[in-house]
């Protein structure tokens, strides 16, 4: 019988040592660990402080109305929104879910929304990239709630349901920036001569505040500092 190659009992060679993956809404863990020891990876939802299992319904149904209803003919919108909280929301008051209906419906009839659900926009974006973080090629995956593309920029929004909505850019966390920041990132490569805008759209208001460039790099210049 002839002898196994010698081969097969080499030692096998090193695995790479894969980045670990990173979300978007949990990198200010990276920035400042003792400050903000966890990050929800949901959109935060800040109201009835005595119901967090309703306040999370009641985000979880706006952006679910916000990523489908837009796709319908307005006059079908109404009765879209009816029948999906009536199996989702069974459990709350009539006057709860035309709140959250009433809310959707303001955003979408507004034109200075419009842009966000015209022609070229997308809902439920996922999107996974490498960035080098803190000296380190980390992967980062996330979905982005509302991408919209033109022939000249690209306007990347997230929703969130705080109650109540910051009032202003200074109000808003640094963590929704960051989070805006690695989307931004991800993104630039893949729409090149095109300007990347990001936004944050507090559908309680409803307000959309836009994040400037300058506040974008100046969170990515704290995110990626050795």
């Amino acid at each position: 019988m002839a002898a196994l190659p010698s081969e097969l009992f080499a030692a096998l060679p090193p695995e790479d040592d894969l980045p670990k993956l990173l979300s978007p809404s949990g990198a200010s863990l990276l920035i400042d660990d003792a400050a903000e020891p966890s990050v929800s990876t949901a959109s935060p939802v800040l109201d009835h402080d005595d119901e967090p299992n309703f306040a999370i319904r009641r985000g979880l149904a706006i952006h679910k109305m916000l990523q489908f209803l837009p796709n319908l003919e307005p006059a079908a919108r109404e009765m879209a929104a009816a029948r999906y909280l009536a199996l989702t929301a069974a459990s709350w008051s009539a006057t709860d879910r035309d709140a959250a209906w009433n809310g959707v419906k303001a955003i979408l009839a507004d034109p200075v929304y419009s842009p966000l659900f015209g022609e070229g926009s997308r809902a439920e974006v996922a999107i996974m990239g490498k960035l080098t973080i803190r000296g380190r090629e980390r992967v980062v995956s996330g979905t982005v709630d509302r991408l919209a593309v033109t022939d000249r920029e690209v306007l990347v929004v997230d929703y969130k349901t705080n109650r109540p909505p910051p009032s202003s850019l200074d109000d808003v966390p640094q963590a929704y920036i960051l989070q805006l920041t690695l989307y931004a990132e991800l993104l630039r490569p893949l729409y090149p001569g095109r300007v990347v805008r990001t936004a944050l759209l507090f559908t309680e208001a409803p307000r959309l505040i836009e994040v400037p460039e300058l506040l974008l790099r100046e969170s990515l210049a704290r995110l990626t500092q050795p």
